[in-house]
């Protein structure tokens, strides 16, 4: 078998593999924590990345993949959401570019791929990096646009992605500032595209949250009863100790959720 083959073989046969590799060296890599919900989403999108890469390579067909997008845009939607800046994601770059590179190195030396092989793949990894960071800069800029326009139920409804990470499971991440809009394009707007993806469990993560209040309590008990509503199992993660206590002190019941510190522990749950 020619090494070209070996190469699209290999990348075919270890997508998981290979997405967990390249997530765990760039969060290494950089000077913030990554939130863990992030981190799944950039699993999930690695690994549609590297399954398009192999079948382009085997067809000589270029593709984008669309999860490649679609992350790109939820990055640019949580930097706006928050008021942060989009350097922030920008910085990832750079570090992403070498780790590729660095994984791609030990593949092709490993199944004898030559320097020109090596360079076409290479060049496609970039390509496609350079088509995501545009990708982040145009969303940002729109959803800037939206949210100086002072349309902050529009920008709720972007910047509250669904994260589908295994069949019938999936994570709510919530970032940011939970405000009275937000809250309402969540159970107008995401509650009934859950509803119509066939999901047993929902897990809502708190972790990237700025700042906590009362909307938080309240936002949490109205889509644990919703969802519930639904016969959806619901899971929270990432509750700070002072989110914990306000939810003890606000005296609703709150006895049909699981909690867990993190979300990798309540995926652990449920596998």
């Amino acid at each position: 078998m020619k090494s070209f083959d070996q190469f699209i073989n290999y990348i075919t046969e270890h997508t998981d593999e290979l997405a967990t590799t390249i997530v765990e060296r760039v969060c290494n890599q950089l000077p913030t924590e990554v939130p863990e919900a992030e981190q799944q989403q950039a699993l999930l999108m690695y690994k549609e990345l590297w399954e398009s890469l192999a079948e382009s390579l085997r067809d000589d067909l270029f593709e984008i993949p669309e999860a490649l997008m679609k992350w790109s845009r939820s990055n640019a939607a949580m930097q706006t959401e928050i008021g942060g800046k989009i350097s922030v994601i920008v910085d990832r770059y750079p570090p992403t570019r070498a780790v590729f590179s660095d994984v791609l190195v030990e593949i092709s030396e490993d199944v004898g791929l030559s320097l020109k092989e090596f360079a076409r793949v290479n060049k496609q990894v970039n390509t496609l990096m350079d088509i995501s960071l545009n990708e982040t800069y145009y969303a940002f800029e729109r959803l800037s646009e939206l949210y100086r326009s002072d349309t902050e139920q529009e920008l709720a409804q972007l910047s509250a992605p669904i994260v589908p990470v295994k069949d019938g499971i999936i994570i709510i991440p919530f970032i940011g500032e939970i405000t009275d809009d937000r809250s309402y394009a969540i159970m107008n707007n995401v509650l009934p595209r859950v509803a119509s993806m066939d999901v047993m469990c929902a897990i809502a993560d708190f972790s990237g949250l700025v700042s906590v209040d009362d909307h938080v309590v309240r936002s949490l008990h109205q889509i644990e009863d919703a969802l519930s509503l639904m016969g959806i199992q619901v899971i929270t993660t990432g509750l700070r100790p002072e989110l914990a206590q306000k939810i003890v002190n606000s005296g609703m019941d709150f006895a049909g959720t699981e909690y867990y510190a993190t979300v990798k522990q309540a995926l652990e749950s449920l596998l």
